[in-house]
């Protein structure tokens, strides 16, 4: 099993800068992707950013230039990196994992294997 854990949610004004963190424990070399999602209240849990074996990344149209997903393998870490943040992304942030078994990578939440429990980030205009 894995488990993931988020870190580094908050509040920020509009303009500022949030890195949120998820650390991967257990299986993790049986990992294949990771990404972040987002859920909004009232809305459906969206993509935010993946990253493909290990350097090849991918982003939602809304957040492209804004936000950047990178992962440390020694530390079996993900981070998202937000600057330049909207009260639009004010969300609860989730990491997301597939299994080895599955190729590729993929915008969709259904075909992710594992799940943190979300952190909440807060932006005000």
């Amino acid at each position: 099993q894995v488990q993931l854990v988020e870190s580094g949610g908050g509040a920020v004004e509009a303009g500022g800068s949030l890195r949120v963190s998820c650390a991967a424990s257990g299986r993790t070399f049986s990992l294949n992707s990771m990404g972040w999602f987002r859920q909004a209240p009232g809305k459906e849990r969206e993509f935010v950013a993946a990253i493909y074996g290990g350097s090849s990344t991918y982003y939602a149209d809304s957040v492209k230039g804004r936000f950047t997903i990178s992962r440390d393998s020694a530390k079996n870490t993900v981070y998202l990196q937000m600057n330049s943040l909207k009260p639009e992304d004010t969300a609860v942030y989730y990491c997301a994992a597939r299994a080895s078994w599955r190729t590729g990578w993929t915008r969709t939440p259904g075909e992710y294997d594992y799940w943190g429990q979300g952190t909440q980030v807060t932006v005000s205009s």
